[in-house]
């Protein structure tokens, strides 16, 4: 019994690995067909090649990604992106980023996951401020981030966690200045792992543990949707 629940295990464990490759090159596709396709004259393209590279994505398969998004040798990248608003469990307000090939298969495949816990189509964008969201960690625990922030040009940060001896922050930033705050905090010393432009809730929604373990169902459902980039919620 114990080997047979080991072999499910690494299934399991392979299936999230193939679902978070997918979205990693994906990323790089829809960043080269965006911009540039040389990862140094394209930031948010050099974050997606660095993410990937870290997931033991290799050079090749990195490589061709590129090449489909810019369109060389023929192979265009045929994505559309499409943005989705909803409200999930207990009326926390969602806005879903997917990219997609076919949006025959995947419009009523995100609608159904909203009709089964909460409400689709609910217009909820202006809950949220569209900004830059990068997040970073810096050697050394309790590292001054607000000080670090104020410095690069960011408007606010939240610490998050970021493993031992590190100090972790998501930082938020005016959506001009994104990547310009992304070099000041690399020149400063802090590991950038990502950084985009986001959607941030201007008010939480304060929910009892059993309440946020059925919103958490809800997202994880939308994460494992293959065609799901990212995802923004209001929950606290």
């Amino acid at each position: 019994m114990g080997r047979q629940w080991m072999h499910a295990k690494r299934e399991v464990n392979a299936a999230k690995r193939a679902k978070v490759v997918t979205k990693l090159v994906r990323e790089i596709t829809i960043s080269a067909k965006v911009g540039t396709p040389d990862p140094a004259m394209n930031p948010r393209l050099g974050l997606a090649v660095e993410a990937a590279r870290k997931f033991s994505v290799s050079n090749d398969t990195i490589q061709r990604a590129i090449k489909k998004g810019s369109g060389a040798g023929g192979d265009g990248a045929e994505l559309d992106s499409i943005t989705f608003e909803g409200m999930g469990p207990h009326n926390v307000a969602v806005i879903v980023e997917a990219m997609t090939d076919n949006r025959n298969r995947t419009v009523p495949e995100i609608r159904n996951l909203f009709t089964e816990y909460g409400q689709f189509g609910s217009k909820v964008m202006f809950l949220f401020d569209h900004v830059g969201i990068i997040d970073a960690s810096h050697e050394g625990e309790g590292y001054d981030a607000e000080s670090a922030a104020i410095e690069a040009g960011a408007q606010d940060l939240e610490v998050v966690p970021a493993g031992d001896e590190k100090t972790g922050a998501r930082f938020f930033t005016n959506r001009e200045d994104l990547y310009t705050v992304s070099k000041a905090l690399q020149a400063a010393g802090w590991e950038v792992t990502q950084a985009e432009l986001g959607y941030r809730a201007k008010d939480k929604v304060q929910l009892s543990p059993e309440q946020r373990a059925e919103v958490e169902e809800f997202l994880s459902a939308l994460d494992d949707h293959d065609d799901v980039q990212r995802f923004f919620s209001a929950i606290d």
